[in-house]
């Protein structure tokens, strides 16, 4: 056997040769051959160009086994002693056929290959030969390193361009759990192994929860969040891989003996939110055909960076979710129609056949009759009830600002639009948007409010583009529409518009029974906010509460109900407590003549309980209409109403 360690020592070496070589090699390399199909294509090649009869490369995984072969029947009675000599010296030899085998042969070393030789067996070989080969296995191992490195660039560059897919994919997926199902069969897909799981960190319990977990009943696994390989990744933060995994003493047996199954390889990266906040864990379990690798780890890593993000934005949305349903549902709970009476069980079955359609409501009645309440109602227990319910008060806009509330604005539309601000029809789209006191809206507002209801759709002040909106419209009143179109006020065409159906609230006086429950009611909800016991009404204080005639209504009930709870010091209301009411004689109809009629009784009560509060606050408005549960401009509007002298708003 003769051996060299250096490929320059042959004198024949030829160098026509290994440019020919060369060349092949660079058209190879740029060709999409995998590194088997770059051996079988050089091998052959390099027989020929030694005067071998094949040539093949082996390597020893402990056994001797062939790589690739120029022959497939060529393949067996290799020179073990010859081939591990070579593989300890590093250096390349050649036989001359004597001794062990009477075919001459050469043993070269792949240096960029470590474990793997290039053989060459033949009849015709010269120990001179030995140079050339040195030089042809140092091209083929560097060409061999090459392909396989850009193997690994394209897989890499195919599952990053898949992990990106996989992001947008995963986007559209609006639960928690079935995405962490989706993602981990698309992991095993992807990386090529048997199993993966997603482990969410619930901080608080100190545990880890698992989606998928095959085997295991249920598809869930709840471990501490420190036991395990899992666990030690989300507690450092640190990627592990483990080619065997019961040789690993971090590795936690119990979930394959419960399922039955049996973990080879592991692989397990920590999932990492967009606040640098470790939320949990990826685990890759058994990859095909061998062990998981560098690349494998960092494929992981770049999934795990989409994972995390798409895990953080669904749990997220859920928060948000379950928070507006809480909301929803809280408001719903605060949205009563109190009462007994025919006509309040009359209003609560309307409204109950009316919430489920999208009809246009107009609610009419008196200040203070709950108006307001009843478009809550109707919102909320309908189909719109997770949409917003936006109230605007439409007597509280002048003309010029009226557009600006509604429609909203551009930036710079004029002079004070700093920013550009949606409209109260936007905020309400998909809901229901509550016009209050729409009789006051004035005719132009009318114009333009009738054509956004007839074209359901917007523009901004200012601005050029449609938007289409969505939106339930409920208006309320206490004025007489009818009068109002008759006098030119209203427009009749946004009336007939607006009254699809109309809702008649009934005044307070013309239901005496259920002033009790509404006190009752009121009284409860105004002692939680007081900090208090519960109070009750004596009996003297409910005859007294019933007596009265209640011109602001349930607003009026409600505000006396709210002081009572405040500043009483009993837990029994007696009539004391209700002073501030007119005195029974003062409260009396007894003055009135029997032949009056009750509508005419009824205005010369309500003129002379104005006038009482109006004196009693020595002639302050504001503190009057207070004093009554009114709005200052409601009160001028019910003396107007009753033909009393109004002093100017001023």
């Amino acid at each position: 056997m003769t051996w060299s360690e250096s490929p320059w020592l042959a004198r024949d070496f030829p160098h026509s040769t290994l440019v020919q070589l060369c060349d092949r090699l660079d058209a190879i390399t740029t060709s999409a051959l995998t590194s088997v199909e770059l051996l079988d294509r050089s091998l052959p090649q390099i027989a020929v160009e030694l005067n071998g009869d094949w040539a093949c490369v082996v390597k020893r995984s402990p056994q001797w086994v062939v790589v690739a072969s120029s022959n497939a029947n060529s393949a067996a009675d290799l020179p073990k002693q010859a081939l591990a000599e070579s593989l300890d010296r590093g250096a390349a030899g050649s036989m001359t056929g004597e001794g062990e085998d009477d075919r001459p042969a050469i043993v070269v070393p792949l240096i960029d290959r470590p474990g793997q030789l290039l053989l060459v067996w033949g009849r015709h070989l010269q120990p001179r030969s030995l140079g050339a080969a040195w030089a042809l296995a140092r091209v083929l191992s560097r060409a061999i390193v090459i392909v396989e490195q850009r193997q690994k660039d394209q897989q890499q560059l195919k599952r990053l361009r898949s992990t990106l897919a996989l992001g947008r994919e995963f986007a559209s997926e609006k639960e928690t759990m079935p995405l962490l199902e989706r993602i981990a069969d698309k992991a095993t897909e992807l990386l090529d192994c048997d199993r993966a799981s997603i482990f969410l960190w619930d901080r608080e319990q100190r545990q880890l929860v698992a989606c998928p977990a095959l085997g295991v009943e249920g598809g869930r696994l709840w471990v501490p969040d420190n036991k395990g390989i899992v666990g030690e990744v989300v507690q450092t933060g640190r990627t592990i891989r483990v080619d065997d995994a019961y040789a690993d003493d971090r590795f936690d047996k119990s979930v394959d003996k419960e399922s039955g199954y049996r973990t080879r390889s592991l692989l397990c990266a920590p999932l990492i939110d967009g606040d640098e906040q470790r939320i949990g864990a990826f685990e890759l379990i058994n990859k095909h055909g061998g062990a998981f690798d560098e690349s494998d780890e960092q494929a992981l890593i770049d999934m795990g960076l989409q994972v995390a993000t798409v895990v953080q934005s669904v749990r997220e949305r859920e928060q948000l979710i379950r928070n507006n349903q809480q909301l929803t549902e809280a408001a719903a709970g605060r949205v009563q129609i109190i009462g007994e009476s025919p006509p309040i069980a009359g209003l609560r079955a309307s409204i109950g056949r009316l919430a489920a359609t999208d009809l246009p409501v107009l609610i009419l009645g008196e200040s203070g009759t709950g108006k307001e309440v009843a478009a809550q109602a109707l919102h909320y227990q309908g189909p719109r009830a997770d949409h917003p319910f936006v109230a605007v008060n439409c007597a509280a806009l002048t003309e010029t600002l009226l557009e600006s509330e509604l429609f909203g604005h551009e930036k710079g539309a004029f002079t004070d639009a700093h920013d550009t601000r949606a409209g109260k029809f936007e905020l309400a789209n998909g809901g229901t948007l509550f016009l209050d006191e729409i009789g006051d809206m004035s005719l132009g507002g009318q114009a333009k409010l009738l054509r956004v209801l007839e074209q359901k759709v917007i523009t901004r002040v200012g601005g050029s583009q449609v938007i289409p909106i969505n939106v339930r419209v409920v208006a309320a009143t206490n004025r007489n529409l009818v009068d109002a179109v008759r006098s030119k006020k209203f427009r009749e065409d946004l009336y007939y518009r607006l009254s699809v159906v109309t809702l008649d609230l009934p005044p307070l006086r013309e239901r005496p029974e259920d002033v009790q429950p509404l006190a009752e009611h009121f009284l409860a909800h105004f002692s939680k906010q007081a900090n208090r016991r519960q109070m009750s009404v004596s009996s003297e204080a409910r005859r007294r509460l019933q007596a009265h005639a209640w011109p602001g209504n349930v607003r009026e009930l409600r505000n006396l109900m709210e002081r009572v709870a405040f500043l009483s010091n009993s837990d029994v209301v007696e009539t004391d407590d209700l002073a501030f009411i007119l005195s029974p004689d003062s409260d009396s109809v007894d003055y009135l003549d029997a032949d009056v009629g009750l509508s005419e009784a009824t205005n010369r009560f309500q003129q002379e309980y104005i006038r009482k509060a109006i004196k009693r606050v020595k002639g302050n408005m504001s503190e009057a209409a207070r004093l009554m549960g009114l709005h200052r401009s409601n009160l001028y509007r019910k003396m107007r109403q009753l033909d009393m002298e109004v002093d100017d708003e001023d």
